[in-house]
């Protein structure tokens, strides 16, 4: 199967490097109109649909491979291969971040920094560990998109994107949830909210930017800067924003953020 088609790889702008896009947990691909525009002048930019999500192959969905984060990992690194033979940029918004995390472990030499928005590696707490919720809060969670995930989408949507000023935010994410296909989003949730990549950070030697809101409920600020410590070359950088989605709700914010840190590269 083609690795086009099965993601769904869109390609924009005719720069000699890659900056590649991923979105998160229920999202797709049009979720970067905000930011991706800002690249396309300067850079080849790479946007696509996580397998399972938006008009992405479905029949590609292996539940076995995609029982971890390591499955989608591996279709980033062919998407690159696909797309560039050289080191890219990569942005990643909440589980894609930590994909991006372990991609970048497994090949390093395809990257030249990683964006991480909205990140966690581990939404459990843990001794010293905060990662915003208990094993039974993300239990309850999960079993309630298991037995209810239309309910779950339209109450849970308006609490990820916060944005309270800007309500067509979380009816376009509720009705993102909603499209996509409810086995898929269940077994994606487990795979997503009960894994725990902490120890994959030290082994990261990508740098990395940790871009996180003010206020997000999904990913507290303590994680962020627990992931500061544990890499070997990470920034954190704050936004003055409610929710999960500042690329959506803050994007001059978050475009701002980025291009300061590229400097650095570029």
């Amino acid at each position: 199967m083609s690795v086009y088609l099965r993601n769904n790889i869109k390609v924009i702008g005719n720069g000699s490097t890659a900056i590649v896009f991923a979105h998160g947990f229920g999202c797709d691909q049009n979720m970067w109109r905000y930011l991706a525009p800002s690249f396309t002048d300067r850079f080849k930019v790479i946007l696509f649909d996580l397998v399972g999500s938006g008009k992405s192959d479905l029949s590609a969905y292996d539940y076995e491979k995609y029982s971890s984060l390591h499955g989608y990992a591996d279709d980033l690194i062919e998407i690159i291969d696909e797309v560039t033979d050289k080191p890219v940029i990569f942005v990643g918004h909440s589980v894609s971040t930590i994909i991006g995390l372990l991609a970048s472990v497994d090949a390093p030499d395809k990257f030249t920094c990683q964006i991480m928005i909205g990140p966690s590696p581990c939404y459990i707490n843990e001794g010293d560990y905060i990662g915003g919720f208990s094993r039974a809060d993300v239990e309850e969670l999960c079993n309630t998109i298991d037995s209810n995930y239309l309910g779950w989408s339209s109450t849970m949507a308006p609490v990820i994107m916060g944005a309270p000023e800007q309500p067509e935010l979380a009816e376009e994410l509720t009705n993102s949830f909603c499209r996509t296909d409810p086995k898929i989003s269940q077994h994606f949730a487990r795979v997503t909210f009960l894994s725990d990549h902490r120890d994959a950070l030290p082994k990261s030697v990508t740098p990395a930017l940790i871009l996180q809101c003010s206020d997000d409920f999904i990913a507290p600020r303590t994680v962020g800067e627990y992931m500061q410590k544990e890499m070997p070359d990470a920034e954190l950088r704050i936004i003055d924003n409610v929710g999960h989605c500042p690329h959506l709700s803050a994007p001059h914010a978050s475009i701002e953020a980025i291009e300061n840190y590229l400097k650095k590269f570029y």
